[in-house]
């Protein structure tokens, strides 16, 4: 196998594409069909992925597009036609009535049960702990001068709770929960006309207070812009695949939404005391979720990335769900030796993975020398598969990079922070005259105006 420096790191097996963040993209979509490109200064491809996946998403972003402008004209009826197309459902009512979910508790096995509402008692608290440490704020910046912020529940929130190959019954309890801690006065949530029985018990445990069964693109699109079932919701927030992920793009604005979130990321940073039979078990945990879930191992330790190689080959013979988590390990699969800690650290930065494991001698000390990731998992005992299902942080996290920039879904994507303030008299004769001669150097003589106005009354209320 070929290998090449990046960075002070040596790749034994990556790939290609999704290492790059996406403001890179544009470096890379000329490049694509060279093996010998440079996408990033000191980067060259082992392989260059055959097809751009900018160009790759113009039909997703075409037909998107189409549903949005139909069901935002002509609302439930487009709905309906988009869901026999895609969906091969033929239902008239898409709202869950209270008798369906009744009969979807009463179906749900009784151990999967305590086993969601385990879950659901750990985001819970966990999203309680996290809404305290978000305080309203008044202060007095100047004599006179008085500002502050409330945090304010936003008013209605839609989830969209993914259907896939099985029941993901974290999935609603990641998106709803955290809004109901947050005080959210209704909270709306979509999943495929197809998904199981027990996603509808799922989204009911959780606490959605309306449900329905409308998938996709049009399921954003009904509730970014309301129909004569669904009304319009403030924000949307939940995983999807790539039509649901162009459908929040396209309709954010007048709406607002989580964050666009791609494949499933994990990556694991291990020095010589990793265990490489663990590291590939859990990053075929990953791989199994999807063809294109992105899996690496970065280490300074050569022994073990060897190791972990041969590990992933000999536990792909005995996985279950191997067709996809091959897929993806071929594709998207990486290992990387680096020269030594500090060129590990930066590439794990530069990564920005969603999901990122610290399998290291002193694996607390290590963590604190990381900046960018979605989620972080500290110690071998940490996997993400417990994240993913119950532990209590959220599973919802950045991909593609956007880690460098911002964190998972939480329960502060609920709120708004909305400042205030409020002035007397000493305030004004603060703030009034520079506030007066900034206007007039602008040349905006309303602002000017508005500004001595209260000014000139207060002083000649004095004078009178």
């Amino acid at each position: 196998m070929q290998d090449e420096i990046i960075s002070g790191c040596v790749i034994v097996r990556r790939h290609v594409l999704s290492t790059i963040p996406s403001l890179m993209l544009h470096l890379i979509e000329s490049h694509v069909m060279s093996q010998s490109a440079s996408p990033f200064p000191g980067v060259t491809y082992v392989k260059a992925p055959e097809r751009s996946s900018l160009s790759d998403n113009a039909p997703v972003e075409t037909l998107v597009s189409e549903i949005i402008a139909n069901v935002r004209q002509n609302g439930d009826a487009a709905v309906r036609e988009y869901s026999a197309k895609f969906d091969k459902s033929d239902l008239e009512v898409f709202e869950v009535s209270q008798a369906e979910r009744e009969q979807a508790l009463a179906e749900l096995d009784p151990q999967t049960r305590k086993d969601t509402e385990f879950a659901i008692d750990n985001v819970r608290k966990f999203a309680q702990v996290q809404l305290a440490t978000i305080l309203p704020l008044e202060v007095e910046t100047l004599p006179g001068v008085h500002m502050g912020h409330r945090v304010i529940p936003i008013q209605r929130i839609g989830c969209y709770v993914p259907g896939g190959r099985y029941p993901l019954l974290s999935a609603p309890i990641m998106t709803i929960v955290p809004a109901k801690v947050a005080g959210v006065d209704e909270v709306i949530a979509c999943l495929p006309p197809n998904a199981h029985k027990a996603m509808i018990a799922g989204c009911h445990l959780s606490g959605a207070d309306r449900i329905f069964r409308i998938g996709g693109a049009q399921a954003i699109a009904a509730m970014a812009y309301g129909t004569q079932s669904v009304p319009a919701v403030n924000k949307i927030v939940g995983p999807g695949n790539a039509f649901v992920n162009e459908a929040k793009r396209q309709v954010f604005g007048p709406v607002g939404i989580d964050q666009l979130a791609g494949p499933s990321e994990i990556f694991i940073v291990a020095d010589a005391t990793g265990d490489a039979e663990m590291i590939a078990t859990d990053m075929l945990a990953q791989a199994e979720h999807d063809i294109r879930t992105r899996v690496g191992l970065i280490t300074t330790d050569r022994a073990l990335a060897e190791a972990t190689l041969q590990q992933v080959e000999a536990q792909l013979a005995t996985l279950s769900t191997a067709t996809t988590a091959r897929e993806a390990w071929i594709n998207y699969g990486e290992i990387t030796v680096c020269d030594d800690e500090a060129a590990m650290i930066a590439y794990s930065d530069l990564i920005a993975a969603e999901h990122l494991q610290v399998h290291t001698a002193d694996a607390k000390a290590f963590a604190l020398k990381l900046r960018n990731y979605g989620s972080l998992f500290i110690g071998e005992l940490a996997s993400v598969v417990y994240s993913d299902k119950c532990s209590g942080t959220n599973h919802t996290l950045p991909t593609m990079g956007a880690g460098a920039y911002t964190g998972g879904l939480w329960v502060g994507a609920y709120v708004k922070i909305a400042t205030h303030q409020w002035l007397d008299e000493r305030g004004v004769a603060a703030v009034a005259p520079p506030a007066a001669r900034q206007s007039a150097s602008e040349g905006l003589e309303g602002h000017r105006r508005a500004a001595q106005l209260r000014l000139d009354r207060m002083q000649a209320k004095k004078s009178a």
